[in-house]
Order: C-alpha cells, then sequence, then structure tokens
C-alpha cells in the first residue's frame, strides 16, 4: 500500500528484548500486555468488519508495527452520509476578501500585505452528501479526488471512535482510550510528504500543499504577509483554521490600541516635567512595615516621577479608548467568524450537524427524538447530569479556595498544597467533566475549558487583582495597623500601589511572554530531537552510508511518528485569552501593554504555524462553527476590563485626587503632596522618642478621616457611575449598529440553501411517492 493511498496509521511498539521490559517490569507486566494483545485483536478484527483495508508493516530491528488503514469507496460513501459531510455543488465565483482588502481595493492602493499563494482552494455552494445524488455533485466522476484529504480522515476517524475493543457498557469503545491505554502508542493521518521545497526549485504551482503552507506560512519572511486561511482549512481543517483567524484578526486589531497606547506613554514624559516639582519635600514617612525604618519622602523623587508616566490625565481617554475597542473588536471578530464559517460549511454544524460522542453514544441509558433533525439519539437525564455538575462546581470551588490563599501567603503548608492543587490540575477537571456526560465533542470542550479558566483566571490574575484593588487599602494608621491573623496588612511600595502594578504588568507583558516563547521553541525542539533519536538509536551501528540512505527513503508513516503529538489548541487560546485581559483589564496601570502584547503575538503566530507544519504530526481535521466558549469568555472580560479600569483610575491612581486639588486649593499644583499626606497620631509619636512622621491618607492628628476624604469618595463614586454608564452606553450602540453577519453572507446562505434545495428534491418527491404507495 503506498502512502497516497493511507488514510491513517496505527503503531504500536513491543519491548526489544524478553529481559528487558522497561515500562512493564511488575508482576502484573504479563497480564497487562496479554490484555492490551487481546484488546489490539479486538480491536482490528472489528475494523476489519467495518470494511476498513488494512496492512500491517512490521520494523523488526525496532520491533514496531505500524497498521496503514485505507477505506473503499463505498464505505467513504456511507459514513460520509452518516456524518453530514458537505460536498460542493457549484463554484462561487466572487472572491472572498477581509475588511483592509477591501478598503484598499476600493481605493485603488496597494497591499503591502498581500501574498500570491499558490494552488488556492475553490469556494463551493455545498450541500450535505446524499449517495443516491452523487451525479449532482461537482467532480463524481474522479472518485479518487472526490473526497478530499481532510474528509477521508475525518471518516476514518469516525470508524476508530466508535468501534469497541470491550464491554461497551463500560466505556471500552475507541481509538482515544486505547491509545491513553497505552494498547497503541500512536494513531495519526499522514502528512502529505515533505514540508522542504525541492531542490532544484520547481514552479509554485508544483508545490504540495504542506510545502505551499512552509513556503508561505510558516517561514519567519511571512510575518508581514496574510495568513493563507484557506490553505490552512484545506489542510489541518476547520477548527485549527478558525484559531490562527482569530489571533491574526486580533493581532491586526492591536495595531491601533498599541499606537494609541505609546503615544499615551510619550505624553507621560511631558507631563513629568510641568506637574512634577524639581525636588520633593522633605517629609519623614512612616515605616511601611514592622521591620522597616523610617524614610525620607525626597528619597522617591525619580520613583514619583516614573509614577507619572502611567498616572496622568491621558491614561483615562486610553481606557475608555480601550474598553471601546474592546466591544468593537469582539463586534467585528463576530461578523469574520460568520463569514469563515459560511465559507467553511459550518454555519449549521453545532445545530443539525454535529453528532453525539462515541463515550456519550456507548453509555447513555436511554435515547429520544432530536427536535431539529427528527432522529433517534442516545439521551442521558438532565436531573442526573445536573448533579453531577454541581459536584465537579464544589470540586472546582474547593481548588479556587486553595489557590487564592496563595495570594495572602498565609500558610506555607496550604500554598504547598497549592501547588499540588496545579500539578493535578489536568487530571481533576477531566474526571470532572468527564461524568457530567455532555453530548456533544463541543460542549464537552467548552464545560473543560470553563471550569480550566476559571482556576487559571484566578491563579494568573490573583497578584494584579490584589495590588490594584487591596493592597494598602486595609493598613490603618500609625498606632492602630490592621492585623490578619496576627500580621500586619501589607502596605503599597514607597512609590504607591499604581507603580508596583505597573511594574507587576511589565514582568508578565514582557519577562513572562518572552520565556514563555524561548520555552516553547527550544522545548520543542529539544523534543523532537529526544524523540528521533529514541527511535533511530539502532540505526547507529550500520555505517553512515547506509544511516543516510534510510533518512532519504525512511517512508512518510515512519517519518510522522518521528514527529511529536499535536496538544491541542487549548493552550494556544488560553494564553491569547489571558494576554487579551491583560491588556484590557489593566491598561490604566501600563499603556504599552497592546505594544507589547502586539510584538508577542507576532512572533507567537510564526512559532504555531511552523509548530503544525514541521514540528507536529498531523491531527485529525476537526469541523468548527466558531472559536467555541472563548468568545463568550472574552465579552465577559471586556466588562470585567470597564469596571476594572473605572476603579483604577478613581482609588488606585491619583488622577482624581490631583483634579480636586486643582480645582479646590491650587491650579498649579503647588502643595499637593502635603495634602495627600497625614501626620501620625501623638500616642504613635510618644511610643517612638516623640518622632513625628507623614504616611498617606486624609486623618487628622487623632486618626479620624478629614472632610475631604468623604469628599473624594463621593467623587471617585461618581466618575465610577458615569464612567461605566457612557462606556457600556457606546459600546451597545456599536453592537446595534454592526450586524452579526453581512448583507452579502446572508445572500450566499439563502442561494446555497435554495441550491442545496433543489439538488435534493427529487429524492424528496421519489420518497414521497414511495410512502404514498405503500
Amino acid at each position: 500500500m503506498v502512502d497516497c493511498c493511507t488514510d491513517f496509521v496505527l503503531v504500536w511498539e513491543e519491548p526489544l528484548d524478553l529481559g528487558e521490559e522497561p515500562l512493564s517490569s511488575g508482576e502484573g507486566s504479563g497480564d497487562t500486555d496479554s490484555a492490551h494483545q487481546q484488546w489490539r485483536e479486538e480491536f482490528l478484527s472489528r475494523l476489519t468488519e467495518r470494511g476498513l483495508i488494512q496492512e500491517v508493516v512490521l520494523l523488526e530491528k525496532k520491533k514496531t508495527s505500524f497498521v496503514l488503514l485505507s477505506a473503499p469507496w463505498s464505505l467513504l460513501c456511507y459514513y460520509a452520509e452518516e456524518i453530514s459531510l458537505r460536498v460542493p455543488l457549484q463554484v462561487v465565483e466572487a472572491p472572498n476578501l477581509n475588511s483592509s482588502e477591501q478598503v484598499l481595493s476600493k481605493l485603488s492602493l496597494p497591499n503591502p500585505l498581500s501574498q500570491d499563494v499558490p494552488n488556492p482552494p475553490a469556494d463551493y455552494y455545498t450541500c450535505q452528501f446524499r449517495t443516491n445524488k452523487l451525479q449532482r455533485f461537482l467532480g463524481s466522476d474522479h472518485k479518487e479526488t472526490f473526497f478530499k484529504t481532510t474528509q477521508r480522515h475525518q471518516v476514518l476517524y469516525e470508524i476508530l471512535a466508535r468501534t469497541p475493543y470491550g464491554s461497551v457498557k463500560k466505556g471500552e469503545v475507541g481509538i482515544d482510550r486505547l491509545v491513553s491505554e497505552q494498547v497503541f502508542t500512536a494513531a495519526y493521518p499522514l502528512h502529505q510528504g515533505d514540508f522542504r521545497l525541492p531542490s532544484p526549485p520547481v514552479p509554485p504551482h508544483c508545490l504540495g500543499l504542506r510545502q505551499i503552507l512552509y513556503a508561505y506560512w510558516a517561514q519567519w519572511s511571512c510575518w508581514r504577509r496574510y495568513q493563507p486561511l484557506d490553505h490552512i482549512r484545506e489542510y489541518f481543517g476547520e477548527k485549527i483554521a478558525l484559531y490562527f483567524a482569530w489571533i491574526g484578526f486580533y493581532t491586526v486589531w492591536l495595531l491601533p490600541a498599541s499606537l494609541v497606547g505609546t503615544v499615551i506613554f510619550l505624553i507621560g514624559f511631558g507631563l513629568m516635567a510641568t506637574d512634577v516639582p524639581e525636588s520633593l519635600p522633605l517629609f519623614i514617612m512612616c515605616p511601611i512595615c514592622n521591620i522597616c525604618s523610617y524614610w525620607n519622602y525626597s528619597s522617591i523623587c525619580s520613583t514619583y516621577k516614573a509614577g507619572l508616566l502611567f498616572d496622568n490625565g491621558g491614561t483615562v481617554f486610553l481606557s475608555v479608548f480601550l474598553s471601546l475597542w474592546a466591544v468593537t473588536f469582539l463586534q467585528y471578530w463576530k461578523r469574520r467568524c460568520s463569514v469563515l464559517a459560511h465559507c467553511w460549511d459550518c454555519s449549521d454544524f453545532e445545530d443539525t450537524e454535529e453528532r453525539p460522542r462515541p463515550e456519550f453514544t456507548a453509555m447513555a441509558p436511554m435515547t429520544v427524538r432530536n427536535p431539529v433533525t427528527g432522529a433517534e439519539e442516545p439521551y442521558f437525564p438532565e436531573q442526573k447530569r445536573l448533579n453531577r455538575t454541581l459536584t465537579s462546581c464544589m470540586v472546582i470551588i474547593i481548588m479556587l479556595v486553595f489557590d487564592a490563599l496563595k495570594v495572602e501567603g498565609l500558610c506555607v503548608c496550604l500554598y504547598n498544597m497549592c501547588v499540588v492543587c496545579v500539578v493535578l490540575l489536568y487530571s481533576v477537571y477531566v474526571l470532572c467533566v468527564f461524568p457530567e456526560m455532555h453530548r456533544t465533542q463541543t460542549k464537552y470542550e467548552d464545560m473543560f475549558i470553563l471550569k480550566v479558566f476559571i482556576f487559571q483566571f484566578v491563579n494568573f490574575y490573583s497578584s494584579p487583582v490584589y495590588i490594584a484593588f487591596f493592597k494598602g487599602r486595609f493598613v490603618g494608621y500609625p498606632g492602630n495597623y490592621n492585623t490578619m491573623f496576627g500580621v500586619r496588612n501589607e502596605d503599597c511600595g514607597a512609590g504607591g500601589c499604581l507603580i508596583d502594578l505597573a511594574q507587576e504588568l511589565l514582568v508578565i507583558m514582557v519577562g513572562k511572554q518572552l520565556i514563555n516563547n524561548i520555552q516553547e521553541f527550544f522545548l520543542l525542539k529539544v523534543k523532537s530531537w529526544w524523540q528521533k533519536r529514541k527511535l533511530n538509536h539502532q540505526k547507529k551501528e550500520e555505517d553512515e552510508e547506509e544511516v543516510h540512505n534510510y533518512q532519504e527513503e525512511v517512508p512518510q508513516w515512519e517519518a510522522d511518528y518521528q514527529l511529536q503529538v499535536c496538544g491541542g489548541l487549548f493552550d494556544e487560546y488560553l494564553e491569547t485569552v489571558l494576554q487579551f485581559g491583560f491588556i484590557t483589564i489593566f491598561v490604566a496601570a501600563c499603556p504599552l501593554a497592546p505594544l507589547f502584547a502586539l510584538i508577542n503575538n507576532w512572533v507567537e503566530i510564526r512559532l504555531d504555524a511552523h509548530k503544525f507544519v514541521t514540528e507536529y504530526r498531523r491531527p485529525v481535521a476537526e469541523r468548527a462553527q466558531d472559536i467555541g466558549i472563548w468568545f463568550p469568555i472574552l465579552q465577559f472580560i471586556t466588562h470585567m476590563a470597564v469596571l476594572s479600569n473605572a476603579f483604577l483610575i478613581a482609588f488606585t491612581s491619583s488622577f482624581l485626587p490631583r483634579l480636586y486639588y486643582r480645582y479646590t486649593r491650587d491650579s498649579t499644583l503647588r502643595g499637593f503632596i502635603s495634602f495627600t499626606l497625614a501626620t501620625s497620631p501623638h500616642t504613635f509619636s510618644q511610643q517612638h522618642h516623640n518622632a513625628s512622621c507623614r504616611y498617606r491618607g486624609f486623618r487628622d492628628e487623632n486618626g479620624e478621616y478629614l472632610p475631604e476624604y468623604f469628599h473624594l469618595l463621593a467623587i471617585r463614586l461618581g466618575f465610577i457611575i458615569v464612567f461605566e454608564h457612557v462606556v457600556f452606553f457606546i459600546g451597545r450602540l456599536i453592537d446595534l449598529m454592526v450586524p452579526d453577519i453581512p448583507e452579502e453572507v446572508e445572500l450566499k446562505i439563502k442561494r446555497e440553501h435554495y441550491m442545496a434545495k433543489e439538488a435534493l428534491a427529487e429524492n424528496q418527491v421519489q420518497t414521497l411517492t414511495c410512502h404514498q404507495s405503500v
């Protein structure tokens, strides 16, 4: 069987020597190997019964067996109809242009971002496949190429995922569980040849699809070009293509945000010269902790001036701008996603075309009629699912409590428990989500993502939230400091909490992102090197010429086995969504955050593209209608950003106190620093050798609040109400003004429905006539 006829590959490894069993050296290893062999034989036998063609290839020196699977035409047609694959009816002549291409085209301006990618996939009007209507579909005369490669992979995976190998009631179904049980070492579809460009060079239209993706997408020189999304979808499927469409769209929208943020940051330099005196007054400040000493306010002159880079009037404008930017960005992404979903034939995927999960089908106790399709489908009672969901939610809440404890640093033992929880996070969440018995894979993944994101949200944002809204708020005053569990509450640093928050965000947006990208690049290279070394260690015994010939003639299924397993898109989405939260929720403290995010995303797109094309085994193409629950999460972050920035400006920054002082005391801000400082009570001074000191606050010498404190409190609360009402109102107007689906896409959808109805009308008439005659 040649590589081009192979649709899927199964692999298992056996011990090289009976006396060397590194992975199964216990007493029960023999029983385990026997059970695995029995399951494997039963599974392969049932695949044969289903009609799959198998060819077993054994590498003697490595004791590695490859099962090359392919599906005959009749089996492809049967399952294509079963899983509602869509096939072409007519070519769509109108080109699919993105918004920037449309604008530049109307203005007759050259587009520096475009590139001429060879062999662009055609766009079609499509409908669900029907075997008895085969002649109505385009390309039906060529059975070898009628179904796309990704569709053949989907058919094979559907068979592999639903074939039992043991007791169905125990969930012993499908290739995924066999791989997790190490019955099979790997299961993957084949890449389309090598990614390296041929030598000598050939015309671009002669390149394979994988080579095109490498040359026009995965190379670093393509950083300023549009991504070939249709090619990505053609090779990897809609789910992966939607991820790259999302991160590309997000990166483009970061351009105006980073530009405005950089301008606001530069304006801060000008404000430093006008709003800050050349030297700060010589105030003796109270210790900020129990073991700290007195310090002079003039010692933080440089820190104070640096704070003006982030704490100025431009910050208010930037917060409003980024809030409206986030709302507009999500609305236009919704439009873009609807366009892509229609062009890629996934508009109705979740409603009518997605099948129940194999595990759900095997373990559901009853069946009901689907109200949309009318077909009998497995069903799990909602009451039982609710009970299981509540149980898993309780586990999540307990883990969140443990995770929150690390912020306060209450107990080293509890913190260590948090670390253990993080290590066991993935296993715990899988155990929490699996018993809930979600019907489709989309719902299962959405619930898994939601639970993990809640934990990660608390884990990543707890420290910035603590610094922004809690640190230094409940300190008390000299002689009457507040404590928790006998420990004095933490005060802000000498430069204030906003500069502490800015430093925290700079570490996250610069240091952490840089380290993550370096680690992602080199760690994958090391893993790939180790995988190839482990698989080829016996070849070193041969002479160099034989090794060279072997590497040139290695079959595709063995070359792909040396690659890394694609771990899915969860980590990629999580990194980007958390970044989106940092640049929107805390933008008032770090105007440069969008710029750092933009630079990081340019690198991230290239890294991810390089991984998928060159380092990963080819994943099974999955269909998807949108980016799933990540979009509601982004909407939640956007609403949180409005409230967060309002509270940051009102309570953490000195913008409103400066404004209040400017209009009530002195427009030149002379004496503002003394206005914000209170004097320690007499009792505290007497306890410390009559040494009087100053501290931040609006209190008198007895520690009571001054009228200015309540005036500022009213102003701050009023600012929050006005800020969030104005932003939410304008955001709602934008939401209403921008339709979710463009008008031209609605027309295409209606046209496609009409053509599908016409194509299947004859079949419906024949079926109706047959029923009437009976």
